[in-house]
């Protein structure tokens, strides 16, 4: 009984607490078995075809052994790519930071290989002078996160989605930046549904980094492609630089005068036949680069009297409110 303990916790220890395990034994074992079935199968069927071919000019006995041998040599690279093809996806997943840090070492070996230590120097000083810049750096930001948050994705996707022995998960295709954070496609495989994903958004965004991640459909006529958008910060909290600020000039200081109202009692004036009590009203004239400012774009004429608003009939003398 100890001993049926001991392994158990030694399988849970090897599994995902005590290690980091970049294939599971299980996924190894499945890719294995169906390279066996793809070599077999191509094997027979390629094998027969070139027995059926080379029959008509060889003797059947030696057709159907050169028939064979064919068919395993097209047979055996197939199977060997699908039986190495958990190894091969990790490349896959891993290719552009693969081929950047290639390319940076390769060109630092023949960089050094061709120049002194102080053009080295130069040139290294050079390719860092961009990033002083703020804008530089931010770009940089941006497109990192995007290789980054794949990689999260791809981590959180392993950890709660239950696949099948081969241990489907969704295939990543590609990533943008956008203004608040990124966005993901996704191709979901059979037996996968975006309903799986939308119950695991608290997941996905503790896993990116992220203060949240939305789902939706990418495409209006298939269902496997899917886009997750991944908010790292809240576009109505930043400063918007507008342009109408630039249209703004400065308003020349204004002189606020208290003066009467000044109608016209002309034909343009007020034509009230049934008032008979005044009423005086106040309004404000400006003075504009020391000349008297009307408001309404005229310039001024000559001066005009005060003239008195009569009040309706029934309406309340409030004359002797006014100063």
């Amino acid at each position: 009984m100890a001993k049926s303990d001991g392994r158990s916790m030694s399988r849970r220890g090897s599994g995902r607490r005590g290690t980091v395990t970049v294939i599971e034994d299980h996924v190894s074992r499945s890719y294995t078995r169906n390279a066996k079935i793809a070599f077999w199968v191509v094997a027979i069927v390629v094998g027969l075809l070139a027995a059926t071919v080379l029959a008509d000019k060889w003797h059947p006995i030696l057709a159907l052994i050169l028939g064979g041998a064919i068919g395993a040599g097209v047979a055996l690279p197939i199977a060997a790519v699908i039986a190495i093809w958990p190894v091969l996806r990790v490349i896959v997943w891993w290719l552009p930071e693969i081929l950047a840090a290639f390319e940076l070492v390769a060109g630092f070996v023949l960089l050094a290989q061709h120049t002194t230590l102080p053009v080295r120097l130069a040139v290294i000083a050079a390719l860092a002078v961009p990033f002083a810049f703020p804008k530089v750096r931010y770009l940089f930001m941006k497109t990192a996160w995007c290789f980054i948050s794949r990689h999260r994705l791809r981590t959180c996707f392993a950890e709660f989605i239950i696949g099948n022995n081969r241990a489907s998960l969704p295939f990543i295709l590609w990533a943008r930046p956008t203004l608040v954070g990124e966005s993901v496609w996704l191709w979901l495989r059979p037996g996968l549904a975006m309903s799986d994903l939308e119950g695991r958004l608290e997941q996905m965004a503790a896993a990116c980094w992220a203060d949240k991640v939305t789902v939706e459909r990418a495409s209006q006529s298939n269902s496997a492609l899917v886009r997750i958008d991944i908010s790292r910060r809240d576009a109505l909290t930043g400063r918007v630089v507008s342009p109408l600020t630039d249209e703004i000039t400065t308003t020349d200081d204004t002189l606020i005068q208290p003066s009467t109202l000044v109608l016209d009692t002309g034909t343009g004036g007020l034509d009230l036949d049934d008032v008979t009590d005044t009423v005086v009203l106040d309004t404000k004239n400006t003075t504009k680069n020391g000349r008297p400012d009307t408001g309404n774009g005229r310039k001024p004429g000559p001066a005009r009297d005060a003239v008195t608003v009569p009040a309706a009939h029934g309406a309340e003398d409030i004359s002797d409110y006014i100063d």
